[in-house]
Formats: structure tokens, sequence, C-alpha cells
């Protein structure tokens, strides 16, 4: 067995070469593919000793200059030894207070004593530093060159017995552990290093144990049988164990490894289980915040792209394909850009065929020119339709009020059918209209202030039966007129246009309100319908026995349309003007009534609803839930067209 001081030479032969090997040891041992080696062929070694750096020989103060990368490096116990020492140098604060200079024969011992410092021959016979520098001590005790360098030697051999111990050296820490106990008030550190010492012996067949695992591709199941287990328990028994320490980021390395496969498959809840896991070993490591950066970036990547399928789908009118495609988007990327709109997009394709709510447009005729009146889209929800109990003016037709949901949108003509409008269907189409073929219609008479029947009324003229300006709602039709209108649209445009339902016209009548009327329950304050007011005068100067007080709209008969304000739902006239035909038959109550917004038709009935109030109605007849039944031929200066397209 070789000497101690052949050990010591050896070691100065390593000189400063041992802190890279180590260094490329440790590289190899836990990251082989930085060799491109795979983790299955690298060889398994014990950690090398770290062996001793070359000192600096001490000049007249023994001052160490500052390590620039005391704070950049490896963990302390990893340091190269110069930097340990330096570091542990600045806390010597025990140096005693020298009361006159070193003899020349103490200098020359610090002398021979630097040397040996610098060849690595820290302790064990009495050439070697500790001995020299404690001879130096013994000679002039107030040295403080001797009592610094011996201070040195003792760190140096503090700091080689970590780095042995920090890498599972025990051999080599053991040994310098006897070089230790040499030195004196070295008892405290012996103490704790042989503790350490005793620590490595309990930690050391765990982290070869591990090592075995880890290369087996256990690094962190099965349960009871993985390297992050046995990482762990060693950190318990021996927290500043670097090797576990690294051992932790190398079964990160693989669960990240994992993480990245994953995604491969587009796997994105592996992947996010896996990071998960990842962050639980080390949430600060680089590697972890790689490739987390890595995973978010294809995560945005692949949901942007499967958003931009869906909205490919929609395009095409493809409404499942679109909403399994936004789904899959929305569970890769939650919080991903532009899923909201497009949930606003694709709700509105499947309830107002890509409309908006409120959005207003027109139909295009398809083989003639011209086009269908415009159209607002109204939103879907529910009401209560009917009268509600103590309402004033309430008939029994109105009850019992029950619940409607208008779970499909459709759009409302913003205003009555004008006179012009009916007037390009007459002429394109050839249609006769009752009040031709039936002869007449019911107009007011001023001499009476009544309504009458006259022969030569007709959709052409208005309330008066004087001839009617184009842009006066069309008035004298019959139902059957106002269906064979919305039919004729229908062909023109290749959409569905019909007659509202009744629960439609209310709905679409009150816009979301649940008064009186859809202003309030009282006399309006501003001109938003035309009404029966108590200020308004007919041409004779004839007033309303039955109006609203302090009203006045300045129409006596309807009014141009679009003359007055809006409702919440952006039509106009629908509680004013004239009334209008409704797809329903008649029938006494709502007992039985659909509560879906459907028409409610008997096969063959004569008699329909009219809904909404008139420029000559009463305030009871202009409510919300006022409704009338008329035969299906009448034909009244009162009463026109309002048309509902399918969406």
């Amino acid at each position: 067995m070789p000497s101690k001081e052949t050990v010591r030479r050896q070691r100065s032969l390593g000189g400063a070469v041992g802190v890279v090997v180590l260094a490329l040891a440790l590289v190899y041992h836990f990251f082989p593919r930085v060799f491109h080696v795979e983790p299955s062929s690298a060889p398994s070694h014990r950690a090398m000793n770290l062996g001793p750096a070359t000192a600096a020989a001490p000049t007249a103060s023994l001052h160490l200059p500052e390590p620039s990368e005391v704070d950049a490096g490896p963990p302390l116990t990893l340091a190269p030894t110069d930097v340990v020492v330096a570091r542990l140098s600045k806390k010597n604060t025990n140096l005693p207070e020298q009361l006159s200079a070193d003899t020349p024969e103490v200098d020359a011992l610090i002398t021979r004593a630097a040397k040996a410092l610098k060849a690595g021959q820290l302790a064990g016979d009495e050439n070697s530093a500790a001995a020299l520098f404690g001879q130096a001590l013994k000679d002039k005790p107030d040295s403080r060159r001797a009592a610094q360098g011996l201070f040195e030697v003792r760190a140096r051999l503090e700091a080689e017995i970590n780095q042995d111990l920090a890498v599972g050296d025990a051999e080599s820490a053991s040994d310098l552990l006897d070089s230790l106990k040499l030195i004196p008030d070295s008892g405290d550190d012996v103490n704790q290093l042989q503790a350490k010492l005793k620590t490595l012996s309990q930690v050391r067949p765990l982290l070869a144990k591990a090592a075995t695992l880890l290369q087996q591709g256990n690094a962190d199941q099965p349960t009871g049988n993985n390297a992050m287990e046995i990482y762990r328990q060693v950190q318990q028994l021996d927290p500043d164990n670097a090797v576990a320490a690294q051992g932790t980021l190398q079964v990160q390395r693989v669960i990240l490894d994992r993480a990245l496969a994953a995604i491969a498959q587009n796997d994105f809840k592996a992947a996010d289980e896996a990071l998960a896991e990842a962050a639980q070993i080390a949430p600060d490591s680089q590697a972890l915040r790689d490739v987390h950066g890595r995973v978010d970036s294809l995560r945005q990547g692949r949901a942007n792209g499967l958003l931009a399928q869906a909205r490919s789908a929609l395009d095409s009118g493809n409404l499942a394909l679109a909403q399994q495609l936004a789904d899959q988007a929305k569970a890769i990327s939650p919080d991903l850009a532009g899923l909201a709109d497009f949930g606003e997009r694709i709700t509105n394709a499947r309830l107002y065929a890509s409309y908006k709510p409120g959005q207003v447009f027109s139909d295009r005729f398809a083989d003639i020119p011209g086009q269908a009146p415009s159209m607002v889209v109204v939103p879907t929800g529910s009401f209560q339709m009917g009268a509600p109990d103590g309402e004033t003016g309430r008939e029994d037709a109105e009850t019992p009020q029950h619940e409607v949901t208008i779970s499909k949108g459709f759009a409302l003509s913003r205003t009555s059918v004008t006179v012009g409008q009916f007037r390009e269907f007459v002429r394109a189409s050839g249609y006769q209209p009752d009040s031709v073929k039936l002869g007449g219609a019911s107009v007011y008479d001023e001499g009476s202030g009544a309504m009458r029947d006259d022969t030569s009324a007709g959709w052409q003229t208005d309330y008066a039966g004087r001839n009617a300006d184009n842009r006066l709602p069309v008035v004298n039709v019959s139902w059957n007129d106002a269906k064979a209108y919305v039919d004729w649209l229908s062909q023109r445009t290749g959409k569905t246009y019909r007659l509202p339902s009744e629960a439609e016209f209310e709905y679409a009548l009150r816009g979301g309100t649940t008064t009186r009327y859809w202003w309030g329950d009282g006399a309006p304050s501003s001109k938003v319908e035309n009404l029966t007011g108590s200020g308004d005068r007919s041409p004779s100067g004839r007033r309303w026995s039955n109006a609203f007080q302090g009203y006045r709209d300045g129409f006596w008969g309807p009014a141009p349309a679009m003359s007055f304000a809006a409702n919440p739902f952006g039509l106009y006239d629908m509680d004013g003007n004239v009334s209008e035909w409704v797809q329903d038959c008649w029938h006494d109550s709502y007992l039985r009534a659909p509560r879906d917004g459907s028409a409610w038709v008997n096969p063959g009935c004569g008699s329909r609803v009219v809904r909404g109030g008139s420029w000559g109605s009463s305030p009871d007849q202009v409510r919300s839930a006022y409704r009338q039944g008329a035969d299906a031929s009448v034909r009244s200066g009162r009463v026109g067209i309002r048309v509902l397209r399918e969406l």
C-alpha cells in the first residue's frame, strides 16, 4: 500500500486538471447523449476524487484573489478547491495580532510550507505544509502568515473531503480525514465530516441502485421500485448530496421527454400530466422551462389549426363538424384567442343562420329584379304570453298566461308591408286580391266616425278609400292575400317566408318587456307609435272618445312606414299604425296552446288571428296581450301584413 507521501505526490500531479476531469465524468455519467452515447451503453463507474488543486504560494500577507466563478459555477460542494478555500478564507477572523516581524527562521519555515502546499503535501509528515506552518506558529505564536497558512491547509483538506463525499468517494474522503485529524483545532470539523462519511456509507448503495433503475428505464415508475423514490430517500438522509440532485434532474429529463413524445401524438392531456409531474421535481429548472415553452408553442399551433378548420367547416355549412373541431381546440387550449368569437358565430349559425340578433338584411329576388322587405333578426328567448292577473282590460281570450320559449331565431319585417311592395307582388305574379275578387273593403267614414263597407275600396286605397301612397302600409287585404304574398316571396328568394305565429308576434311586439305596452304601463311620453291620442284630430275635427290622454302623434289614419320609434327589438309600428294578420286560427283561450312558439292551426279553419294595435285602437286594444279574431276573407282599413323569414 503506498505511503501517504506517495498519495500526496499523485494528487499534486493531478493539479488543476482534476476539476475538469470530474466535470467531464459527471456529464458523461448523467448526460451521456452529450458524447453521443446512449444511456444504456454508458459504462458504470465510481465518481472520481477531485484531487488537490494547485495552491497559490502565500505572499507576505497570504492574500488570495477574488474568484469570479464563485456564484456562477456548480454547487459549492463541487466547486474548485481554490474557490471553496477563497470563500472560507474570508470568514477566517481568528488571526493573531502580530506584535513583531517574523524572524528569518520563521520566514524560511513559511516559505517551505507554501511550497509544500502548492505541491499538494498538505499533511502527514514533518515536511508537509501542516507540519511546517505548525512549527512556524510554535516558534512565533503571533505570526499571521503562519496562522493563515495553517487555516488554508485545513480549509483545503475540508474542501477536498467535502468534494469526495459529494461524489461518493468514501475511500479518498477517509484517507484525507486521517490527515485532517493531525491539524490543530480541527476537532469540530472532523466530527462533522465523520458524520457525513457515515451517511455516505448509507447512501452509496442507494445511489448505485438508483443509477441501475435509471438505466433500466424505471425513472419514476413503477411505484416502489423507481429511481426517483430512491433519490428522494437519499436526499432525506443527505440533503446536499450532489449525485442525488443530478439524478433527480435526470429523472425530470425522462419525464419531460415523455411530455414531448405525447405532444408528437397530439396527446396534450398526457403532456400536461407529464409537465405537472416534472414540475414537482424541480419547478425552476431550465429544462422544464424549455419544454414548457415548446409544449405551449405546439399547443397554440395545434389549437389554432383546429380553429381554422372549424371556421372552414362553418363557412361550408357543416355545423356539426365545426363544433367538434372547436371543442377539440378548446380542450387543447381553453384560453385560445378567437374561441369566444367563434362560439358566438356558431351560435348565430345554429340559431340565426349566421346572422346576428338585431341584424338588418334584405333578400334579393333570384329570378327577377327586386328584393324582399327589409328584415331584422329577432333573438331567441322565453316570455309569458297572455295577460297577467289584474291587468286592466284583460279578456278571457288572453288567458291563461303561459310561458313560451322561442328556441330558433327568426327575422321579422321591420315594418308592415307597404302599398309599393304589395303592388310589386301583384304586378309580377298576376295575383288578384280578395278586395278585387270579392269586391270592396271596410274603410273609415269621416261623417259617422265609424268603419263602413265600400265596394270601390281595395288594396290600392288607404284607410278612407282614397288612393294610397306607396309608403303607407297596405290595408284592405285579407288573410288569404297575406298568405299569397309570403308564398310569392318564398318563390322569388328561395328562402322560407311566412306569416308569423301569434306567439312569435307577441314575443317580438313585447321586445323583452313585461309591461302593459312595450314602452311601459301608461300613456307614452314621446312619439312611440301611431296611436289614438287625446290630442289628435280628424280632417273634420273629430276626437277620439277613448284615447291615450295627453298623447298626440299628428296622424288620423295610418302614417308612412317607420314614422315613429322602434321597439327594443328594432321593429317599427308593431303596436300602432295598422294591426296585422298572423298564421294562427282563432281560439277562445290559450288552453292547450303550443308553448314552443309554433302556430296553433286547425285544418280548414275560417277564422284567423289579428294582432297589434292600429291607428284607431283604444288603449285597451293596444295592450301587448290583446288579440282578436276575424274571418280570413275580411278586408279592413285597419289591418295589414307583416312577414316572417325563417333562418
